[in-house]
C-alpha cells in the first residue's frame, strides 16, 4: 500500500479512545489510515469523524477532527492515508 501524510495527532483521550487529528489534507469516512509514531503503529478504516461533537463524512485541510482509534496513540504521531497504487 502507498501512504501519504495527511496530518498529526494533537491530543488523545485514553478513557474514550478518541484522537484529535489536525489535518493537512482532506479525509473522508471509509478511507484507510495509519497512525505511526515512535511506539505507535496502527492501521484502521475511518468509520466516523466528528467536529465539535457533530458527525461528519469528510474533513478538509486545517480541520481538527475527533476520531475513534483502536489503540493508544500519542501527541505528535503522524497520520497517513493508505491507498492502493493507482487509486
Amino acid at each position: 500500500m502507498e501512504r501519504q501524510v495527511i496530518g498529526r495527532v494533537t491530543h488523545y483521550y485514553s478513557k474514550i479512545g478518541v484522537a484529535i487529528l489536525e489535518l493537512d489534507k482532506p479525509l473522508k469516512a471509509g478511507e484507510k489510515i495509519a497512525v505511526i509514531g515512535s511506539t505507535t503503529d496502527i492501521e484502521q478504516d475511518v468509520k466516523s469523524m466528528q467536529v465539535e461533537h457533530q458527525n461528519i463524512d469528510s474533513a478538509e485541510a486545517g480541520d481538527l477532527v475527533g476520531l475513534k482509534i483502536k489503540g493508544k496513540v500519542r501527541e505528535g504521531d503522524t497520520v497517513y492515508k493508505l491507498f492502493q497504487k493507482g487509486d
